[in-house]
This record gives structure tokens, sequence and C-alpha cells, in this order.
């Protein structure tokens, strides 16, 4: 099967947050499949996420979509795939792209930070693939065309087997944010004892910068509050002023947890062979309090368990259906239960192992971007 890919490509390298790793991992996937992926490569389709006039953005969507329904009129494919977000999508040319006798398929996975309900865009799709167990109700409700699959996560073969723990460090790998200081915060003030390892954007600048923007005039000002209230609503906006005076920081005692930024070939052994690898599934949102995130179940959930480490994550709706939550990968809901886990494992050598095996089989058996391609190619009738 010939897929078109529209995931973020570009040949540059944009300031905005990281992206390139999706087609690394989707075009992979696809070969794995024993499929082919095409592309058409005068489109940047990156850049369509990069800020800028609506007047520049009308430009590029239009510039990106005629070349792209122009290729496919010359080199037709079986299936459109492709990650976008709805600031990016061109309705018309989708259904243009549909006439062509190609099934347009949009997988997206941030529904649940993201939106209320999904976006009109994705209406358009003949399928959405859709990661959050959570989100799965926003589309039924919707009415969207949708299937419920894991993140599309692909690894080296090379990863692909069972590693021996080399260290006694419980790891965290990610970028920082308030919920993350806050959580680790609490692990480490508490329980002097762990031994946390801490690596990921951000953790080490302590000191938030407040930069002056001249352009910033009180008709931007108000025109910024009255989209913030349209799309977070009253509650929402109190939450932002409140949280506007909260001084959470990283603590003097998690300071001395925090390391430099990894290496790749670093990332891959610190996740695989630290005695146990952390993932987080709280973020921040001002639709929830402070003290009460919202949760859901981040690439991490996939990514870990696939390169065999002993995996402790936040517990979310919809886990359940990825692992076996006390044989595949464990799983806390509090601050003193990810404490409690932590020192059971750490006396438990037997059950790490167990977890590393068993976590790894599943998810590299199970949750894998060749299974999941036939799962959409099933749902199609292709």
């Amino acid at each position: 099967m010939k897929i078109f890919l529209s995931f973020l490509q570009s040949k540059i390298e944009h300031s905005i947050p990281a992206y390139s790793f999706w087609q690394y991992y989707i075009k992979n996937g696809i070969e794995e499949a024993g499929h082919q992926w095409v592309e058409c490569t005068e489109v940047d389709w990156a850049l369509g996420l990069v800020p800028k006039s609506k007047a520049a953005q009308q430009a590029w969507k239009d510039e990106a979509w005629q070349k792209t329904v122009a290729w496919l009129k010359s080199n037709p494919a079986d299936l459109f795939l492709s990650y976008l977000y709805p600031r990016q999508i061109d309705v018309t040319a989708i259904k243009q792209i549909q006439k062509m006798g190609i099934p347009c398929v949009n997988f997206f996975c941030d529904n649940i930070r993201e939106f209320n309900k999904p976006p009109i865009q994705f209406k358009a799709f003949d399928l959405n693939w859709v990661p959050e167990y959570k989100a799965i109700k926003l589309y039924k409700q919707a009415g969207y065309p949708h299937i419920h699959l894991p993140m599309p996560m692909w690894i080296e073969p090379e990863y692909r087997f069972h590693k021996e723990e080399a260290n006694n460090q419980v790891t965290f790998i990610g970028s920082r944010d308030i919920q993350r200081v806050r959580l680790f915060n609490e692990l480490v003030n508490n329980n002097l004892e762990i031994q946390l390892g801490i690596y990921g954007n951000g953790w080490l600048n302590n000191i938030s910068h407040k930069v002056s923007d001249t352009n910033y005039t009180l008709v931007k000002k108000l025109h910024f509050n009255i989209t913030f209230l349209a799309s977070q609503g009253v509650k929402g906006y109190m939450r932002k002023i409140a949280q506007l005076n909260n001084k959470t920081i990283v603590s003097d005692t998690l300071k001395l947890n925090i390391h430099e930024m990894l290496s790749s070939d670093e990332y891959i052994s610190l996740t695989s062979e630290s005695m146990i690898t952390l993932g987080v599934n709280r973020y921040p949102s001002y639709q929830f309090p402070l003290t009460k995130p919202n949760t859901y179940s981040r690439l991490r959930d996939i990514e870990a368990p696939m390169l065999g480490a002993c995996y402790l994550t936040e517990w979310t709706e919809g886990l359940e259906d990825l692992y076996d939550t006390k044989n595949e990968i464990a799983v806390y809901r509090t601050e003193q239960e990810l404490a409690d886990q932590i020192n059971s494992l750490q006396n438990d050598p037997e059950r790490r192992r167990a977890l590393r095996r068993n976590g790894q089989k599943r998810a590299l058996n199970t949750h894998s971007i060749p299974r999941s391609l036939n799962s959409i190619i099933d749902a199609l009738g292709l």
C-alpha cells in the first residue's frame, strides 16, 4: 500500500515544540509494516504551526494544499495519513483528495489538552486516529468517524531486547512544567532516600523571566483576553489569574536531582537500564484546579515499555486497556502512592525484572505502528 504522508515534515528547523520525531516514527513504522510512504517534498508541513498573521497562515495553507492536491493527481496513493492541527487543514482540499478515491486519516494526540470538543475541521476525515481514551467520548458525541489506537511509537530493532538494570536511579526524562515541579518537589522533600534523576528542557533554569513586549497594546491585550475567555471560560480565566501569583519553583532539594540534557544514546540507556523509569500523565491546564490536575496517557507510556524499562507511570483512564497494571507496568495515583510504589519496587528485584520483560513484550506486540496501520486499513475496508 502506498501511503501519502503529511506528518509535520520540514526541511528546516522551526522554533516550535519538538515535532521532527513524529515523521521518523511513522515512516519507519510504515516500512516495517511492508507498506510504502510517499510525500510532497515541496510542502513544509511544520511551517503551518509557526505563529504568523492570518494572511500569512492562509497563504501557507493555500500553497501547501494546492501543491499536495496537484502532487496526488500525478502520483495517486492508496491512503492519505496526516498529523494536522485545525489551523493547518483545508477541508475543500481534503474533499478533493477523497474524490480521487483516496481515504483520509488524521492522527491527533492532544485532544484532551487542546479541545473541549473535536474541531469542525476533523469532521472532514474518513477516520480520526484518537490515542487518548478520554477523547473517545468527545468524538462519539460529535459523531465524527474515529478509531482508538495507541500513540505511534517506533524504536530501532537493536533496542528491542531485554536489558538488565545498570544503576539504582529512579529516572524521569521530560520537560519542566508546573505540575511536574509540584509532584517532584513533594516526592523528594518528603522522601530524601529516593535517588531521583531528572533530565529535560527547562529544569536547570529556575527563574521566570517576564519579557516586556512594546507591541502588546491595550487593544491586543483585550483581544487576547476575550479569546482566552471564549476558549477557557470564566473559571479558566479565574484560575489563570490565581496562578499568576503562584511561586512554584524547583526546591533546593529537587535541584540536587536535576542533570544536564541527554544525548540520544544516553536517553535510551537511561530509560531502559534505570532501576525505575517514571512517567507523569498530569499536565498544566486552566480547565482544572492546580491541585487536582487532569491526566491522559502520553507517548512515554508506549516508548518506555518498548525499550524494556521497569516503568512506573501515573494512572489515567484507559491504561488498563494498554497494559496489565500489575504485571506489565506499575502505576500511581497520588504523590504518596508514587513514593510507596518506588519503595516497593526498589525492594523487589524480581518484580522489576518481570515488569521489564512483560511490559516490553506487550508494547512491541500490541502497540506497534504496523498493528495500528492494519487496524486502520481494516476499518476503512481497504
